[in-house]
């Protein structure tokens, strides 16, 4: 009785993940960055997604590469969520092309004589070229020799096994028998983590006469179910977007595992009919890479009525605190049929944003201001601001609700000007601490004090909010500007760092200017129709969740009455 070779089979894995490691890896330093720009151009559209991720994932022997660009340009907003799960769709579809390879190469020739020199000419042009594309090339020559090497390493082991390692024993158990080698697929991969291994020794199997051929295709289900259990680590620590999009991952291979697992029996008779229809001899591997490619295009079928309902799922779950304040609360596509409504949900929803800018730049203005979270929900808000007003604007509207858009567009120009000046403003109390002058270091902490209670004085958010008295800027700019002739004079006289100095006076040049614009925005608001007092009471976000953590979620009253 034949035993299997323990040492060769382990060989054999060891290489096949090496093999595919370098092969992904020069794959990825020679095409990656071509591929990344088309990602975006061409990805528009179910179908485009589908074949470009198919592509890529072929050309570059990893799916995982090709999923981690994909999120990448969602976390850049330049990809939308919906259009970035069918290039993971792809992906996946794209990784069958491992099965083909070994099933028509791996087992056609003697791939230790074949292997050898491919590795040779790999190493050659890796080492002619280290940090060149023909470096890269020759690394990808390599591993792919090193792949077929371990193919022939698993042959080896397996080699006249088959009455030691009889696993028809285990099948026979009907979806018993599918089950558990489903499962043994899925741990494998997990083990190995990398179901390409796990492919490579299910085909060795079969084609090797051990493994039942509806067992292995079992098998080949639990080697994809098992990387969507691997990609769930992702979820730990990972971006919201990241996080959204291994969801979609495991959704794919878990539905159409489940599927397939069921529909087993039905699969494969359609496989055996294709094969004798095309005159092809009982060749299991063969029968198993086309096994793999009908449960991927079926994934794909499956996913296809349900992938927008799954993106508008995946859409509300993982939210930041950011994404929950950034989403609007009072516009949206109904209101827009409304012109005059419309423009009273677009006030409501601009003094929104202004308290949301208003209120980070009071904070910043605080002593404290290292210990307030650091998100950012602005930007989010004023997009789909804009993207309102443009839906709007198509629309006829009376001239004198055109007239109130207008105003309301201004305002939000000048809370963009502040949400610019922001930006500047990170660090304040830093620079001051900097100050080698208590007197100038005590005068501009009293400066942003005052500048905090002006912010908060012009907030279209506050319970008493009405127009701003033309002097209120003046009462900052007579202590700045006192206070920037003892900057320069003291930073002329050597008694300061010129570097601190100047650091400090253009973050609190950018501090008076913002005051200027909420200034502007507050006045214009103030002559429209009041927005009516449930400005902040009526903010529970679409999933019923309180934004709690920002005084934008409550009527907000004076900082010093304890709010």
């Amino acid at each position: 009785m034949a035993e299997i070779n323990l040492a060769a089979l382990l060989g054999g894995v060891g290489l096949f993940l090496l093999g595919m490691t370098m092969m992904s890896g020069g794959l990825k330093l020679s095409l990656g960055p071509a591929l990344t720009r088309r990602l975006r151009d061409w990805t528009h559209g179910r179908v485009r997604g589908l074949v470009f991720g198919s592509v890529a994932t072929a050309l570059m022997q990893s799916s995982t590469a090709t999923t981690v660009a994909t999120i990448g340009f969602v976390n850049a907003g330049l990809l939308p969520l919906g259009q970035s799960l069918w290039v993971i769709f792809g992906a996946n579809l794209g990784s069958t092309v491992t099965s083909w390879l070994i099933a028509l190469i791996g087992f056609k020739f003697k791939l230790e004589a074949a292997a050898l020199p491919v590795i040779g000419l790999g190493v050659l042009l890796h080492l002619s070229g280290t940090q060149t594309r023909r470096g890269a090339a020759g690394s990808a020559l390599a591993g792919l020799g090193l792949l077929f090497l371990g193919i022939g390493f698993l042959q080896q082991g397996f080699a006249s096994s088959t009455e030691h390692l009889d696993l028809q024993r285990l099948s026979g158990y009907g979806l018993w028998s599918l089950i558990a080698f489903v499962l043994a697929g899925m741990l494998l991969t997990v083990l190995l983590q990398a179901s390409a291994a796990t492919l490579a020794i299910v085909l060795t199997l079969a084609e090797a006469g051990v493994l039942p051929l509806s067992e292995a295709a079992a098998a080949v289900i639990g080697a994809n179910i098992g990387t969507a259990v691997g990609i769930l680590f992702v979820l730990v620590g990972a971006t919201p977007n990241a996080k959204r999009a291994a969801i979609a991952h495991v959704a794919f291979n878990a539905v159409t595992g489940i599927v397939a697992t069921l529909a087993l029996p039905l699969l494969l008779f359609f496989i055996e009919t294709l094969r004798q229809a095309l005159g092809i001899g009982p060749q299991p591997a063969l029968s198993l890479a086309l096994f793999h490619t009908l449960f991927k295009l079926l994934g794909v079928t499956l996913m296809w009525p349900l992938a927008k309902p799954l993106t508008r799922f995946l859409k509300r779950r993982f939210k930041t605190e950011e994404e929950s304040l950034g989403k609007p609360r009072y516009i949206d596509r109904s209101v827009a049929k409304t012109p005059s409504l419309a423009v009273d949900a677009l006030h409501r929803e601009i003094a929104r944003l202004g308290d949301i800018i208003l209120e980070q730049s009071r904070r910043r203005c605080l002593p404290d201001a290292q210990n307030w979270p650091n998100n950012n929900p602005f930007p989010t808000l004023a997009r789909a601001i804009v993207a309102f007003v443009n839906d709007l604007n198509q629309r006829p509207m009376p001239e004198h609700t055109a007239s109130e858009l207008a105003q309301l567009l201004r305002s939000h120009r000048y809370y963009d000007n502040c949400h610019e000046l922001y930006g500047e403003l990170n660090g304040l109390h830093g620079h001051i601490a900097a100050l080698a002058h208590p007197r100038l270091a005590s005068e501009s902490e009293a400066l942003a004090a005052l500048a905090a209670d002006l912010l908060w004085q012009l907030d279209p958010a506050r319970n008493d909010f009405q127009a701003p008295a033309a002097e209120l800027l003046q009462t900052f700019e007579t202590p700045y500007q006192a206070l920037k002739a003892g900057l320069l004079q003291a930073g002329a006289a050597g008694a300061l760092d010129i570097e601190h100095m100047d650091q400090l006076m253009n973050a609190l040049s950018a501090l008076r200017r913002l005051l200027t614009q909420a200034h502007k925005a507050a006045a214009l608001l103030s002559t429209l129709s009041p927005v009516p007092a449930d400005i902040g009471e009526t903010g529970d976000n679409a999933d019923g969740n309180d934004n709690e953590g920002h005084d934008s979620s409550k009527h907000k009253a004076h900082p010093s009455d304890g709010n």
